[in-house]
């Protein structure tokens, strides 16, 4: 009897009870301080990360999985009667996808690439509407319509402290523009329909970040549905609650998950970065296709 898998990359941010939940199998970046190199989530956590990179001299970089390895995750999880549904972060952020692409020709299992446009728990949200559908026995059709509804209909929008770690790893896209022209203002970037980092706002001072971060949402998704919110940070924990709060007051959550940035996204945003991810709840989105 064949099987349909879901596989994605540790962009995703997905915690680990997340992926124990749906059984899903995520191929990691490879992360490295000079000559030191880490996998992402897996000898590399969220918070080592961040603490070496307040006692590393050097800046870190992000390598995104090679084909064997997809190659390699895909014929360990499924047999040539098989499907995956391979989902990622934004082909324009990242040679993740394409590496996945070498590797769908290379298997014999039938493996169906996806581009969420997005990073993080952005990735992490559409991910999980597959599973889900997955898991409750919707046909194949509807589960990728359902994934691509999910898609056009996940909002993602962060606060970064400073563009350095954008500006350096290649990441920046729109928010160039935003460079030298700072001078205390924090800068509130956005997930865009290109896959790209554009810009929504800036603001002065860090008090006025999470108000136009929760505005954001609220101009981008109906608060009379049920929603799935994620809640991610990089080191700042504390503001990430203050953040949670502050939506809940607005919003019905249905799926709701709240913790740290990995260091595959954490390398490109930087400490004290704070993000929410926001879209339909699954019985909305289904409703929708």
């Amino acid at each position: 009897m064949s099987s349909i898998r879901t596989v994605t990359d540790s962009t995703a941010d997905i915690s680990r009870e997340q992926a124990d939940k749906y059984n899903i199998t995520i191929v990691p970046l490879t992360v490295s301080f000079g000559e030191k190199l880490y996998t992402d989530g897996v000898d590399l956590t969220s918070n080592e990360f961040f603490q070496k990179l307040s006692s590393e001299i050097h800046m870190p970089k992000t390598s995104q999985p090679s084909p064997e390895a997809f190659r390699l995750a895909y014929e360990e999880i499924a047999g040539p009667e098989d499907t995956i549904l391979s989902i990622h972060v934004s082909g324009t952020l990242s040679g993740t996808l394409n590496s996945a692409k070498i590797a769908a020709e290379q298997v014999a299992p039938k493996v169906i690439t996806i581009d969420t446009l997005n990073a993080s728990q952005g990735v992490g949200r559409s991910v999980l509407i597959a599973a889900e559908a997955l898991n409750r026995g919707i046909p194949l059709e509807e589960v990728l319509a359902m994934t691509n509804i999910s898609i056009a209909n996940t909002f993602s929008v962060f606060a970064v402290d400073t563009l350095e770690f954008l500006q350096r790893n290649g990441r920046i896209g729109k928010a160039a523009s935003l460079l030298g022209s700072l001078l205390q203002l924090k800068p509130i970037l956005y997930a865009d329909e290109e896959g790209m980092v554009g810009v929504y706002d800036k603001v002065r001072g860090r008090s006025k970040v999470i108000p136009c971060l929760v505005e954001a949402a609220l101009k981008k998704v109906n608060p009379e549905n049920e929603v799935n919110l994620s809640v991610v940070h990089c080191d700042a924990e504390d503001r990430a609650k203050l953040l949670l709060e502050a939506l809940q007051a607005h919003y019905q959550i249905a799926d709701l998950y709240e913790g740290p940035v990995g260091p595959g996204i954490g390398s490109h945003i930087g400490p004290g970065a704070l993000s929410l991810m926001i879209q339909p709840s699954f019985e909305t989105l289904q409703g929708m296709l």
